[in-house]
């Protein structure tokens, strides 16, 4: 069997699990059979996210290798039918497509792995199909075990390569979905690739803890001010990072799944942009502990406050601080060109997605 993998983390997942699948779907099938597993990475899903569209390419793919089962693996989001899918299986043809965004944000290799061993067991295994000639929708192959779950048959229509579906659905699947997305994009990629805002930041940083009248207002400041500062900035800092980037997606058409689809899209880039931010706050909170402890000084900081300097005056001007310099960042990161911030924002597949989704709606507006 072949574990087909886009490149980047389905590639990584599929080279962590390939390792011992052999062996463990040996000792799940019993029976003395034997699993010869391999990995290919290929960008299969390139320049299409629809599940009809992906499974074709894998049975053409799988046929002129003569692959006996072939699992594909995905880091793009899937839909189909109002549906979120987590696998398409083809009995027929051996084939299998696992989005990995379906999976969720946790324990990730585990669930993808149990997800893998299901899959090729039940495509190894006897199918229920029944009677000959069987309409399709009749059929009965092995489902998959609880250990993915939740997860329920999906709708699959009459002309495509899959003959069995699972889908998640309801606000517990949309949360999975979600999550999965979210990690997919690695969100603390955007911290190396904000370079330009991160000098900003650093910049704004040390100029500001030397400087007198922000003592003054820091220690003026209570804890609900600083509060409201630090969300204020880091709300402003992922405000401009979408706008400045355009990474917000508009809806294919006014159909409801379009925009159900557009809804879910939006909140994985600002939940993903929100986290990479808040990963340099914190980044730029600790640095400016570090340079207040080295650049102050007692008196002089006592002769301008009044007000001897203690730890938790270099807790609040450093906290004050951050959020002035995350205001600086985000200006410094206008000098970042939109590909860059793409590129740090999103995984390589989404960024391909969202690229092919904006040349659409550019002809769109040709025509």
């Amino acid at each position: 069997m072949t574990l087909l993998a886009d490149p980047d983390a389905p590639t990584e997942i599929a080279q962590r699990m390939v390792r011992r699948l052999s062996i463990r779907l040996a000792e799940k099938a019993g029976q003395g059979q034997r699993f010869d597993v391999k990995v290919v990475s290929e960008p299969f899903s390139a320049g299409a996210e629809d599940p009809p569209t992906l499974m074709r390419r894998i049975m053409d793919r799988g046929s002129a290798e003569d692959w006996d089962i072939v699992v594909a693996l995905t880091d793009l989001p899937l839909h189909a039918h109002g549906g979120r899918v987590v696998v398409d299986l083809s009995h027929e043809h051996g084939l299998a497509l696992l989005s990995l965004p379906s999976l969720g944000g946790l324990r990730l290799q585990t669930r993808a792995r149990r997800a893998v061993e299901e899959t090729v067991l039940g495509l190894a295994g006897p199918q229920d199909t029944g009677a000959e000639g069987r309409p399709r929708s009749q059929r009965h192959p092995r489902p998959l075990a609880a250990g993915i779950t939740p997860i329920q048959p999906g709708q699959v229509g009459e002309e495509e390569t899959a003959d069995l579906r699972y889908v998640v659905s309801g606000p517990r699947g949309y949360l999975r979905v979600l999550a999965g997305m979210v990690r997919a994009n690695r969100p603390w990629r955007l911290v190396p690739g904000l370079s330009k805002a991160l000098a900003a930041a650093l910049a704004t940083g040390a100029v500001a803890t030397v400087n007198s009248t922000v003592w003054s207002l820091a220690e003026a400041l209570s804890t609900p001010r600083l509060v409201i500062a630090t969300v204020g900035s880091v709300a402003l800092m992922i405000g401009w990072l979408i706008v400045d980037a355009q990474l917000w997606h508009r809806a294919a058409s006014a159909s409801p799944e379009a925009r159900q689809k557009a809804r879910l899209y939006n909140t994985s880039t600002v939940l993903t942009v929100g986290i990479g931010v808040l990963v340099c706050y914190l980044g730029l909170l600790l640095i400016n502990v570090v340079w207040a402890l080295f650049i102050l000084n007692d008196q002089v900081f006592a002769s301008m406050t009044r007000d001897p300097l203690n730890a938790t005056d270099y807790w609040t001007l450093s906290w004050f601080v951050a959020s002035t310099a995350t205001v600086g960042g985000a200006l410094g990161s206008g000098l970042e060109s939109d590909e860059a911030i793409r590129a740090a924002a999103y995984s390589k597949r989404e960024q391909e997605r969202r690229q092919m989704a904006k040349d659409d709606h550019g002809d769109q507006r040709v025509t």
